[in-house]
Order: C-alpha cells, then sequence, then structure tokens
C-alpha cells in the first residue's frame, strides 16, 4: 500500500482502496453463499456417522468425494445414480472377504454380515451340531477371516450285540466311546483297537465279556468191582452189595461274552460224601460133566431126560431206557447182550436151573417177573426187535438139571 500511495495521488487511492474492500466482500459472500447451499447427508461408512455437506448431484458422486470406492460385495443403502437429498441417509458396509473350508475344501465369500451365524444365515449355511467349527456363531466377522469346518460322519458300533449309529468328526475309538458315556471294562474286547483312528469305514465291536464263579454240587458214580466166587456156576453173577453215588461241591470260573458262556474252569473241588462201589460176584463153579456135553442145539431130539411142560413164552431185551441190565441173580445182560437167560416162576422152575426151550436152545434161569407167574417164562434176546419177533408162542420146556 505504500508502494501504491506513493504512485497515486490521494484521491486515487481512496478509491482503490474502497474498490479492494469490495471485492473482498464479496468473495467472503460468495464463500458464504456456497456453504450455505450445500446439501447436509448423513453417511453411515461401516456403522460409523458421518455428517456430509455437499453440492454433488448423486450418491455415486458423494461417495467418489470422500474418497469410498464401492465394491462389487459391498452394501449400499442406495444406487449410485441416487439424486441427493438434503437429510439423506446413506447407509454403506464393505464386505469382508471370508474363507470357508470343509472338510479340506475351501471356498472364498464376501458378507457385510457382522457375525459368523449371521454369514451363514446369510449365505444359507447350515451345519448340524455334531459338525465341528472352529468358529461361534456369535463370534465377529472380520476381514479375510478363515472359518473352518469338519463334518461328522455315521460309525456304527455293535456294544455286545446292540447296534447303533454315533455322529463324529473322528479322534480315536477311545475318545469316541467316552463322548459318547459308553464304559469299556478291563475284561471287555473291542475292535478296533482303542488307541485306532477312528474314520468314516469304520465299524466298532465291543464283546462284553464277564468272569463269574458257580458253584455246583455234582454226584460221582459209583465203580463196580467183581469179585470170584466158587458156590456159583460160572456164567452167572450175583449182587453183594449195591453202589452207591458219591457227592461233591465244584466251584466253576465261567466266562461269558455278550451274555453267552464261551468258557468253564473248575477252580475247586470239595468231596461231600465219598461214593461206595458196588460189589458183584462171579461164579466160578464149573458145571457136572452130563450137563457140559449137552448142545445148545434149539431142537428137543438132542434133548432127553427130564421133566417136559408146556409153557407160554414172550421175549424181553436189556436194551431200553431205564434197564439196568442186571437180572434177579446178578447176571449183567448189557454185557452179556447173547447170553441165553430166562425169567420164571421160582416155584414152577427154580432159579439157577438149567433149561431148554422150545426155538430157544439152552438157557437158565436167572431172573423173575412181575407178570411172570406160573406156567409163563419170558426168554432173553439181544434187542427189540428179535423180541418183536418172538411175540408171545407156546413152548415145551424141558428140565436139564
Amino acid at each position: 500500500m505504500r508502494y501504491i500511495s506513493k504512485l497515486l495521488p490521494a484521491s486515487k487511492m481512496k478509491l482503490v482502496v474502497s474498490s479492494i474492500g469490495f471485492l473482498a466482500l464479496v468473495i467472503f459472500t460468495s464463500i458464504v453463499i456456497y456453504e450455505f447451499t450445500k446439501t447436509e447427508v448423513v453417511l453411515k461408512d461401516n456403522g460409523e456417522n458421518k455428517t456430509v455437506n455437499t453440492h454433488k448431484d448423486t450418491v455415486g458422486e458423494l461417495l467418489k468425494e470422500v474418497g469410498i470406492s464401492v465394491g462389487k460385495n459391498d452394501q449400499l443403502s442406495h444406487d449410485l445414480s441416487t439424486e441427493i437429498e438434503n437429510g439423506m441417509i446413506i447407509d454403506y458396509d464393505t464386505a469382508n472377504q471370508i474363507t470357508l473350508v470343509v472338510d479340506g475344501q475351501s471356498n472364498t465369500y464376501y458378507s457385510t454380515a457382522d457375525t459368523v451365524g449371521g454369514f451363514f444365515e446369510e449365505e444359507n449355511l447350515s451345519f448340524s451340531e455334531h459338525d465341528d467349527i472352529s468358529l461361534k456363531n456369535t463370534d465377529k466377522i472380520e476381514h479375510d477371516l478363515q472359518i473352518d469346518v469338519t463334518k461328522a460322519f455315521d460309525v456304527a458300533i455293535n456294544d455286545g450285540g446292540e447296534e447303533q449309529v454315533i455322529k463324529t468328526t473322528g479322534g480315536t475309538i477311545q475318545s469316541l466311546l467316552k463322548q459318547n458315556g459308553i464304559t469299556i471294562d478291563e475284561d471287555d474286547r473291542v475292535k478296533p483297537a482303542l488307541e485306532e483312528k477312528v474314520t468314516k469305514d469304520t465299524s466298532i465291536e465291543i464283546v462284553r465279556v464277564e468272569v463269574q464263579e458257580e458253584v455246583i454240587e455234582e454226584k460221582v458214580t459209583f465203580e463196580t468191582e467183581t469179585k470170584e466166587d466158587n458156590s456159583l456156576l460160572k456164567g452167572t453173577e450175583k449182587v453183594i452189595r449195591e453202589g452207591k453215588e458219591g457227592k461233591v461241591v465244584n466251584t466253576y470260573e465261567i466266562t461269558l461274552e455278550n451274555g453267552e458262556e464261551v468258557e468253564r474252569k473248575l477252580l475247586d473241588t470239595e468231596v461231600k460224601e465219598e461214593p461206595v462201589k458196588r460189589i458183584v460176584a462171579v461164579g466160578t463153579k464149573k458145571p457136572k460133566a452130563s450137563v457140559a456135553t449137552l448142545s445148545t442145539s434149539t431142537d428137543s431130539s438132542n434133548h432127553s431126560g427130564g421133566k417136559t411142560l408146556n409153557m407160554k413164552a414172550s421175549a424181553f431185551t436189556a436194551s431200553c431206557s431205564g434197564c439196568s441190565g442186571y437180572t434177579a441173580t446178578g447176571i449183567n445182560l448189557k454185557s452179556n447182550p447173547s447170553k441165553k437167560v430166562i425169567a420164571v416162576d421160582p416155584n414152577v422152575i427154580p432159579l439157577g436151573t438149567r433149561v431148554w426151550v422150545e426155538g430157544y436152545g439152552e438157557a437158565i434161569a436167572g431172573d423173575t417177573g412181575g407178570h411172570i407167574k406160573g406156567s409163563r417164562i419170558d426168554i432173553h434176546v439181544p434187542n427189540k426187535s428179535q423180541a418183536y419177533q418172538w411175540g408171545v408162542r407156546n413152548v415145551q420146556v424141558k428140565i436139564l438139571d
């Protein structure tokens, strides 16, 4: 101003100063008017509210003005071409990149959701309660977030014969059983082994093993002892003392697998009652010489002399259920199935008498019977078939001695 004042006279100097003041006033007024005419907009940038005054005409121009570049996955409340209005609220959210890895297979997503659960819902993704997910539904979404999911699969378990299916994402067989409340006792067997890893092809079998003791009172069979007796005819026997079974208490260790007995071990034996031997006298007395020369033929012509009786003869066998096999005189017919013996009424034919029976041959009167009375005899044959074949018939019986 001092420089100007040296060049201009005072009157002109005043004019210049006035012009400059006016120009400044115009500029100030223009600035005030420019600012006053701006449109006020509320911009919500990823949840943060900002008030923006702008002369821009569209939403796109406004966002460019504030340095926001809208990506294709970002979320914007208005189209970019929407005209700006005073008081407008513009909501903008930047999409976060999310990597979702399911059973090792990776996929990339872009989401504006706030939480993991919101992201799943947004993408219509659903997982079961048995699946293993690295993050909770309530965890916040961040950029470049990775979510790992291992989906559960079915594992069949045969537990002591009972089938069930359990869902799992892996681990060892031992951890799987423990997680599902299945306990294994020391004696139980598990296949595959507890430390083996569970896979989609795994099938688990549990054999429930139970070891218990059982105490049983059991009978002991008596033995038979034979003694020679020269007072009895050779080929005859006589029971001197009947046998008696003994008693023992046996303690067994029994192994059960899935409730079925698979092994039994004898642990201890306690004798409660000793068995009593059965004693049988076996005849050694030789028959008279005249008898020894007799034939066993069924022909009556070979057996002369002696009393002849007309009798009714039936047949019996010792090879039957419940039959002891011993005759009234102690002859063991089960041990001698072909021995010729007849049952008689001792009042008619004394026991021990040798006889000849028509159609049967020589025999000894060595037994009795409840129905054998008077002129009735019962011949011994080896089996039922021969007994049925014999039937009941009338025969001649010759007394040989």
